[in-house]
């Protein structure tokens, strides 16, 4: 099975240019590795005032987590949505990413969690440096924490 582009646009709840990941190029139970051109797509949607920030990147690994939870999962049914509910250490080391030339390597490592929320390490970069990295937490399945949330509790 080929884990690219169109796979990976009907495994997560991003659609058309907003699907910003190219390939899957490994991943097992902990972690995975995607690559992706759309950095440097003068369409990105991401885009602003003709720029990509660094921090946009957050949003390519919250998309590799997306998919590693749809590949865990062995999901082949329509994507759930899942929510990115905490950023911590989160490390900007360049301004922008539309001007880095090479292809951009996008890793997460699930560190802990359970079927409703999960915390996961990441990092974009390529072979020879990483451009951001931080933790993320990321509730899995919003209807089963509101559930378990107390009597009287905001969800």
């Amino acid at each position: 099975m080929q884990l690219d582009r169109r796979w990976i646009g009907a495994h997560i709840p991003h659609a058309g240019k907003m699907c910003l990941l190219d390939a899957v190029l490994s991943w097992d139970a902990n972690r995975i590795e995607c690559r992706t051109s759309t950095h440097r797509d003068v369409d990105n949607p991401l885009r602003s005032h003709g720029r990509l920030g660094c921090a946009c990147g957050v949003e390519y690994a919250a998309q590799a987590m997306a998919v590693h939870g749809a590949l865990v999962a062995g999901r082949t049914d329509a994507p759930a949505a899942g929510y990115l509910v905490g950023l911590r250490r989160v490390l900007l080391k360049v301004a922008r990413l539309d001007d880095v030339e090479t292809d951009l390597l996008v890793s997460a490592e699930r560190i802990d969690g359970d079927a409703t929320i999960a915390l996961y390490q990441f990092s974009v970069h390529n072979a020879a440096c990483a451009f951001l990295s931080g933790r993320a937490t990321v509730a899995l399945d919003v209807t089963a924490l509101t559930r378990t949330a107390p009597a009287g509790a905001a969800p």
